[in-house]
C-alpha cells in the first residue's frame, strides 16, 4: 500500500495536474467528502481549478476555497475540520439524535428516535411556515464563522453552486461573484425542514433536486480536462426496499441522483459524438471523468444524514480519506491520461 504521506508524483520535476471537483450533497454524509478532500489536499501535484457543489458539497467547496486562500493546503484542511466541528457542536442539543436503541444496535441512523419519528410524521402535515413565523437555520452562524465570503468572490478557484428555483423548478448555478451565506443555505434548503431562501426575489430549495452536483460548467468553463466526482448517494442497491422507511429512503436517493445520472449520460454521449475541430467540441471530446465513492455509504440509512455526532462525522471522514487513498493507488495514473469511470457503461440502453 502506498504511504499516504508520499505525494502522487513520482519525481519532483513533474508539472502540476489541473483537476476539477464535483461534490455531491447529502447532509452529514458530506463528512465523507471532507475526508476525501483532506487526503487530496496532501497531494501537492494536484491543483484544483474548479469545484461544483450542491448542499453539503457546496459548503465543503466554499470552506475549502476560503481556507486555501488564507492558509494554503494546511489552511484548507484546518478550515474543513473546524467547520465540521462547529456542525457537531451545534447539534449537541439538536432533537435529531440517536436513541439508546440505535446506539445499542450499533446503528448510525435515527430510525428508533422518538423525537425524529414524531418530527418526521409532523412534517407530513405541518410545514416550516406553520411551525415558525421567521426563517430559522442554525447553519447561518456556522457559515459566517467558517467562511470569508469576500475571499470566495476573489478566489482563483471557480465555484459553481446549485440551488433549485421553486418558481421554475430549474436549477440555478451561482458563481464566485454571486456567493453569499444565503446562496449556500439555499443550496442545502430541504423544504420539509426549512423555509425557502429568497434570492433576487425568487425562492430556492435544495440544489439536489436539479443538479447534484451540476457537472456541465466544469467542462465548459474550466481548462482542466479531469473531473473528479465525489459521490455520497448510492446509485444502485441490490435489494428492493419493503418497509415504509426504506422505501422513502430509496425514493430520496433516486430523486437526488436522477439529475446527476441524466447529466452524466448526456456528457457521455457528447464525449462520443463531439467534433474535436471546434472549441466546444474539443472540450467534450477531451474530458476525463473519475469517481470516488464507498460501499460504506450504501450501508447508511437516509435518517443518518441528520446525525451530526462527532463520532459519526469522523468515521465518515476516515472512510473518505481511505477511499481517496484507494482511488490514488488504483487510478492515480489515469489522471491527465484517461477516464477511470466507464462512461460507455452509462450509455447502456440509451443509444439502442
Amino acid at each position: 500500500m502506498t504511504d499516504p504521506s508520499v505525494p502522487l508524483q513520482a519525481s519532483g520535476n513533474q508539472s502540476p495536474l489541473l483537476i476539477d471537483l464535483a461534490l455531491q450533497g447529502g447532509g452529514s454524509h458530506g463528512a465523507f467528502t471532507w475526508g476525501v478532500l483532506d487526503r487530496l489536499l496532501e497531494e501537492p501535484r494536484l491543483q484544483i481549478e474548479g469545484i461544483s457543489g450542491t448542499s453539503a458539497g457546496a459548503m465543503n467547496a466554499a470552506v475549502l476555497v476560503s481556507g486555501l486562500a488564507q492558509g494554503g493546503a494546511a489552511g484548507a484542511r484546518q478550515a474543513l475540520e473546524s467547520f465540521w466541528r462547529r456542525v457537531a457542536d451545534g447539534a449537541l442539543f439538536s432533537p435529531f439524535r440517536r436513541s439508546p436503541l440505535d446506539v445499542l444496535l450499533g446503528r448510525w441512523t435515527l430510525d428508533h428516535s422518538p423525537v425524529f419519528l414524531a418530527l418526521d410524521m409532523m412534517a407530513r402535515v405541518l410545514s416550516p411556515y406553520d411551525l415558525s413565523p421567521a426563517p430559522l437555520n442554525p447553519l447561518r452562524r456556522i457559515l459566517a464563522e467558517s467562511i470569508d465570503f469576500d475571499t470566495l468572490r476573489a478566489a482563483r478557484i471557480k465555484l459553481f453552486i446549485t440551488a433549485t428555483c421553486v418558481r421554475t423548478g430549474q436549477g440555478r448555478v451561482f458563481r464566485n461573484a454571486d456567493l453569499t451565506p444565503d446562496v449556500l443555505l439555499a443550496s442545502a434548503c430541504l423544504p420539509t425542514l426549512f423555509q425557502a431562501i429568497v434570492i433576487d426575489g425568487d425562492a430556492y430549495w435544495d440544489g439536489g433536486y436539479a443538479g447534484n452536483p451540476t457537472m456541465t460548467p466544469l467542462i465548459r468553463e474550466c481548462d482542466s480536462t479531469d473531473t473528479l466526482l465525489v459521490q455520497v448517494n448510492p446509485v444502485e442497491r441490490a435489494e428492493t426496499p419493503r418497509s415504509a422507511r426504506d422505501i422513502v429512503s430509496r425514493l430520496n436517493e433516486v430523486a437526488f441522483n436522477a439529475p446527476l445520472v441524466k447529466e452524466l449520460r448526456m456528457m457521455a454521449l457528447l464525449h462520443k459524438v463531439a467534433d474535436a475541430g471546434s472549441e466546444e467540441g474539443r472540450r467534450w471530446a477531451a474530458m476525463r471523468i473519475h469517481r470516488i465513492s464507498s460501499p460504506v455509504m450504501t450501508s447508511l440509512g437516509y435518517s443518518s444524514k441528520l446525525n451530526a455526532e462527532w463520532r459519526f462525522l469522523t468515521m465518515l471522514r476516515d472512510e473518505g480519506r481511505k477511499s481517496a487513498q484507494a482511488f490514488l493507488e488504483q487510478h492515480g495514473d489515469a489522471l491527465g491520461v484517461r477516464s477511470s469511470l466507464d462512461l460507455d457503461a452509462l450509455l447502456d440502453g440509451v443509444l439502442q
